[in-house]
């Protein structure tokens, strides 16, 4: 079933990765920082363990976008991204999507997409994706 779509729209979506996520996007992507894959190297960076890709959490909002809200048949146009804290594996997070705007005209809509660590609810990652939708965005 298809969420409401229309103007303050507010969809949640609850995940987490593993560490076989994170190795699997860094041989996808060839982004191989052992930042991400490497503990004794993370230990002595200010993060202390390995964080998730970027963009690996930033993922999520393309997999929300296109097969949930408004779902199926979504093209996105563009994607602005704040990377505003590190992302754990095996950590619970819970991505929200709000629509700030509708032009009916050409189908098109600006969504808000904030990732917040389940735990202390502070945002890690924000943006806002512009999207097309012939049926769902009227």
């Amino acid at each position: 079933m298809t969420p409401d779509f229309g103007l303050n729209a507010v969809h949640r979506y609850s995940f987490r990765f593993s560490q076989t996520d994170v190795v699997d996007f860094a041989r996808v992507t060839g982004d191989n920082n052992p930042l991400h894959l490497d503990a004794d190297f993370a230990a002595q960076t200010p993060f202390k363990r390995p964080i998730i890709h970027g963009m690996l959490g930033a993922s999520i909002f393309t997999k929300v976008l296109g097969t949930e809200f408004p779902g199926y048949g979504s093209v996105y146009l563009g994607q602005t991204l704040e990377f505003l804290r590190p992302m754990f594996v095996d950590t619970d997070y819970e991505a929200t999507f709000t629509v700030q705007s509708i032009d009916s005209a050409k189908h098109t809509a600006q969504i808000l997409g904030e990732i917040r660590d389940k735990q202390t609810g502070k945002v890690t990652t924000k943006g806002v994706a512009t999207l097309m939708h012939r049926e769902k965005i009227m």
